[in-house]
């Protein structure tokens, strides 16, 4: 503060030499002389006998006169002995009353021009007032100080501020006013009180400046997105029929921001890339990321170098799931002649290839890349570089030459590599790494050294991730057939889960991968697989009901109810329930897996149609090893020898590296 005051008391010294009102201008030498030995009183009478001004008017200068020499507290002490808003009163009446007709018309504009000095001058030093308070650290009483100056300008001009025939001085301080209201409400933590200032500021006809207005509109809407206060929709008195009325914060704000992109474009403002930033949170919070692409494109060339107009469009289209316009964007930019070695872009091009398997082998050269120059202050971004390495050669598995060749990707050893140099890399601060390499370790049938990765995880990580990890545990307990401590963890996940849903609330909802959460369906859900396999039918049957409690329509819950009743021998009601759950879920393979044990029990009839269900299911997911081995058994009850040996070694292949949970659960 006291740098700010210097900084006034300088600016003082060179511009307020003298004083001008009413057509006479005066030395300030005088009046500063007297104020400098305390005597206010003599220096407001220099400057009324100097100038002709009245009570309100000198005392006003003279505050002001203060103010700009640093006093702030001398010049609150001036401030505070006018009585402002009994001479707001009386200018009221020469202000808002408009000549009646030609005749005098110099004579009344003169008067006119007169009044409005004065408003000036007594407008003036409420806002002085104001920012005194504010710089005394009275922010409160300074934001009810500068609304008397709205509130005065609104009574002086009821219709609003006209374009012609105002003083600039006047336009000057009600542009300042309406401008520090809002900050000063913010100050002082009222921020329903700002909001309405916002808004105050934005829909009454101050007659402001283009980047007045624009400072404005930032301001409020970076309070909308971040304050941490719902503002509601405006009043129904300022609603216009048929206008666009946002419903909340978020819309708000786009709505501000995306006026601010408009002025830009059309050159009503000076560029601003904070308006890009947080126009890019906005958009991105409620998944809109075309509409953003949108506003880039419509940006002039020059404001943002074509590189990096490409890579935010490529985040955009990737964001909107159109993935070939963003890799061919990403593909220009990791041009040779543009920026071949960013990181960044390299790691979003691979992971855009990695969910294609046709894209795999392209995405696998960017992963390579980006870990290959993943040095220096950089070296953290070599974990992920992995990961997507992995994803990648994942991908490009499903499309190798033979079927035979698929299940032979499955290379435990270099998954264990990377698996442990992914969480040397990153420290074991990202959770998919533990769960990758318990994974790997179940799919070696290490289930104990699994179940040790898992504890040293849940050491590592937050309460509400542990779910996950939870779940995995679980299933782990029952690879080694410890049935009772599975469902003692089942337990511990479902108390975690009920906890978490009461502490968040059922609306509360966060963009996870599928993998990445566990909710209350997948808890009870396992629990009636688990009884089911023990053939606790009373239990299983409770279980599941309270799995559809929570999730009324599933082919996770009909292919349990399926497996219960072959278990018990109700055949026709299981191939009802396999049957209903692929109405439900057409690609669900485990469903497709079962209808097809069932058809091989009818016959040579339903061969074909076993054959069908089969081949589409090992379309869906190429490792499944109870598809290799029923389809191994579809070909032997058809004679095909040769292609039942390939089905069964494919099958047992895998059956001696399958992990306990599908590696798409963190792919």
């Amino acid at each position: 503060m006291e740098l700010e005051l210097e900084h006034e008391r300088r600016r003082s010294m060179e511009d307020v030499r003298e004083v001008c009102a009413n057509g006479i201008c005066m030395s300030t030498t005088e009046v500063e002389a007297k104020l400098d030995q305390g005597n206010i009183q003599e220096a407001e009478a220099s400057l009324r006998e100097g100038l002709s001004l009245n009570f309100e008017e000198a005392r006003s200068l003279l505050g002001k006169l203060e103010y700009q020499r640093g006093n702030v507290e001398g010049a609150l002490r001036v401030f505070e002995g006018i009585d402002l808003q009994a001479a707001i009163q009386r200018l009221q009446p020469s202000l808002a009353e408009k000549p009646p007709s030609r005749k005098g018309r110099f004579r009344t504009e003169s008067l006119h021009a007169v009044s409005q000095h004065a408003a000036s001058l007594v407008l003036e030093a409420i806002y002085l007032k104001a920012k005194s308070l504010q710089k005394l650290g009275r922010v409160s009483e300074a934001a009810h100080e500068c609304k008397s100056v709205l509130d005065a300008v609104e009574r002086i001009f009821y219709q609003g501020i006209p374009d012609v025939q105002v003083d600039n001085k006047l336009l000057e301080i009600v542009s300042q006013a309406v401008e520090l209201l809002p900050a000063l409400w913010k100050q002082a933590g009222f921020y329903h009180e700002a909001i309405i200032a916002y808004r105050r500021a934005l829909l009454s006809q101050w007659n402001l400046d283009n980047d007045c207005c624009a400072r404005i509109q930032k301001g409020y809407a970076v309070l909308l997105l971040y304050g941490g206060v719902e503002a509601g929709p405006p009043s129904l008195a300022v609603q216009i029929d048929g206008s666009y009325v946002p419903k909340n914060n978020l819309e708000e704000a786009i709505l501000l921001l995306m006026i601010l992109m408009r002025k830009f474009i059309l050159g009503k403002t000076q560029w601003d890339p904070s308006i890009m930033d947080h126009l890019t949170f906005a958009l991105s919070l409620c998944s809109q990321t075309p509409v953003l692409a949108k506003q880039l494109e419509e940006i002039m060339p020059g404001v943002y170098h074509r590189v990096e107009r490409w890579n935010s469009l490529a985040l955009c289209y990737s964001g909107a799931g159109q993935n070939k316009a963003a890799l061919n964007l990403l593909r220009k930019s990791l041009h040779k002649h543009e920026r071949p070695d960013d990181l960044i872009v390299l790691l979003l091009a691979a992971k855009i290839c990695s969910e294609d398997s046709h894209l795999a082998a392209e995405g696998v050269g960017y992963a390579q890349r980006a870990i290959n120059h993943a040095q220096g202050i950089d070296e953290h971004v070599k974990g992920v570089g992995l990961r997507m390495l992995g994803l990648c050669l994942g991908k490009q598995a499903k499309v190798s030459s033979s079927d035979f060749e698929r299940s032979q990707h499955r290379n435990l050893s270099a998954a264990l590599r990377y698996a442990k140099q992914f969480i040397d890399e990153t420290g074991g601060s990202i959770l998919k790494g533990w769960r990758f390499l318990a994974l790997v370790l179940s799919a070696q049938q290490r289930f104990s050294e699994a179940e040790v990765v898992t504890d040293a995880a849940l050491d590592e990580t937050a309460k509400w991730e542990q779910g996950p990890l939870l779940r995995l545990k679980a299933k782990l307990k029952i690879s080694q057939s410890l049935h009772m401590d599975s469902i003692e963890t089942y337990r511990y996940l479902l108390a975690l889960v009920q906890a978490q849903r009461k502490s968040f609330g059922p609306l509360r909802n966060f963009p996870q991968a599928e993998g990445d959460k566990v909710n209350e369906f997948d808890v009870w859900h396992g629990l009636a697989k688990l009884y089911s396999s023990l053939s606790h039918w009373k239990d299983a049957e409770i279980c599941l009901g309270k799995a559809r409690d929570t999730k009324q329509y599933s082919a996770e819950a009909l292919h349990t109810e399926g497996v219960m009743c072959e278990g018990r021998g109700q055949i026709q009601e299981a191939f009802a329930a396999y049957t209903n759950a692929l109405l439900l879920e057409p690609c669900f393979v485990p469903c497709k897996i079962l209808i097809s044990a069932l058809l091989l029990k009818i016959g040579s009839k339903a061969l074909p149609v076993a054959r069908s269900l089969l081949s589409d299911a090992l379309r869906i997911d190429p490792t499944n090893r109870m598809a290799w081995y029923y389809l191994g058994m579809v070909h032997r009850d058809d004679g095909r020898i040769v292609d039942a040996a390939d089905c069964f070694q494919a099958a047992s292949m895998l059956e001696e590296s399958d992990p306990i949970e599908s590696f798409g659960y963190i792919l």
